[in-house]
């Protein structure tokens, strides 16, 4: 649509190409953010009502310009840097998770031909670029000068070298039933096979994925190197104003896209099962956009839902939980699912 648009106005060739791309980069930029900004809000509202709570209520009607105020606040707070720390590495490390997050969007499809990158290894792309994330957590500890941030990267270290190795292995059998790692054609092959969506025969998969993505983003119940307990705020305690907010915007939105791959990989992306369309036609006219982040939406809702519920791990178990029943779990649902893809 848009590059049709650009055409008519009479800009061709590879300038309209870089045109249009820079059209949709500003799009999903601005949706995006705009997300991230009222994620903040609505996981205040659910976790007050869930608490018997009504959350913010003073900023506009409901609260409802509390991210505003929040933005605006941490845009004007003082940025602190403490006296022993290394400045160059402090200043980097709060924009490097926010630069891997946003990089992992380019290879997200939000509906039927609207995608950034549509490249043949997106599943690796958004597996590499969601590591690099902990790279920025770690300088963080280092580089802050203090015993309570350098656990917190440490602790972040652990935790994502055992759950990535669970994450990447729980989509190996998607990768099995689709024969891609292509994002839009894993959602073509879910039309075609097992009722539209592949929880149903990857339901082992689901389950671990959905565990790593939580210690993945650093989400309760494993929000260990952030943990305000014992490491008062873990890897960015001495930080503040928007170098404080820049690490919120990185979980936020990596919250936003484990979301949008367990949607992808899982439930069926942007489209309906079948028989759900044979039962109610009329939901064919819904645009696929709608669906799309109508299941992003209960994802995020599962992760505020968890956090309201469920308390902290201890460290050790958080470590056990990882390598002797997540990784197993996942190695098992690899053997099972090519078995019977060789045999079916």
């Amino acid at each position: 649509m848009i590059e049709s648009v650009i055409s008519s106005v009479g800009i061709n060739g590879f300038a309209g190409s870089m045109i249009a791309l820079l059209v949709k980069i500003a799009i999903v930029f601005g949706v995006v953010m705009l997300h991230v900004a009222y994620a903040t809000y609505f996981e205040r509202k659910v976790i007050g009502h869930i608490q018997l709570r009504l959350g913010p209520m003073t900023v506009g009607p409901h609260g409802i310009l509390q991210p505003i105020a929040d933005g605006i606040k941490s845009f004007f707070k003082e940025d602190i840097i403490p006296a022993g720390a290394d400045k160059t590495v402090f200043k980097i490390a709060p924009v490097i998770p926010v630069f891997s997050a946003l990089g992992c969007l380019a290879v997200v499809p939000f509906f039927d031909g609207f995608v950034l990158a549509n490249i043949n290894i997106g599943l690796l792309y958004i597996f590499a670029m969601s590591s690099l994330s902990a790279y920025g957590i770690v300088m963080a500890g280092w580089s802050s000068n203090s015993k309570y941030s350098f656990l917190g990267g440490l602790r972040s270290t652990a935790q994502v070298i055992s759950y990535e190795v669970a994450l990447g292995l729980s989509l190996v059998g998607v990768m099995i039933m689709s024969e891609s790692l292509n994002l839009t054609q894993i959602v073509e092959a879910q039309q075609k096979y097992w009722h539209g969506m592949f929880i149903i025969p990857q339901f082992l998969g689901a389950f671990v994925f959905m565990i790593a993505a939580f210690a993945e983003t650093n989400r309760a119940p494993f929000d260990l190197p952030e943990a305000e307990s014992e490491l008062v705020a873990g890897f960015f305690v001495e930080y503040s104003g928007m170098r404080f907010a820049l690490f919120y915007m990185a979980e936020y939105i990596g919250m936003l896209v484990m979301s949008a791959i367990s949607v992808l990989c899982f439930v069926g992306g942007w489209t309906l099962p079948p028989f759900v369309l044979e039962a109610f036609p009329s939901l064919a006219a819904v645009p696929g956009i709608v669906w799309f982040m109508l299941k992003i939406y209960f994802h995020v809702f599962v992760y505020y839902w968890i956090r309201s519920t469920l308390p902290r791990f201890r460290y050790d178990h958080l470590m056990c939980l990882g390598w002797k029943v997540l990784i197993p779990l996942a190695l098992l649902n690899i053997v099972i699912t090519a078995l019977v893809k060789y045999f079916c």
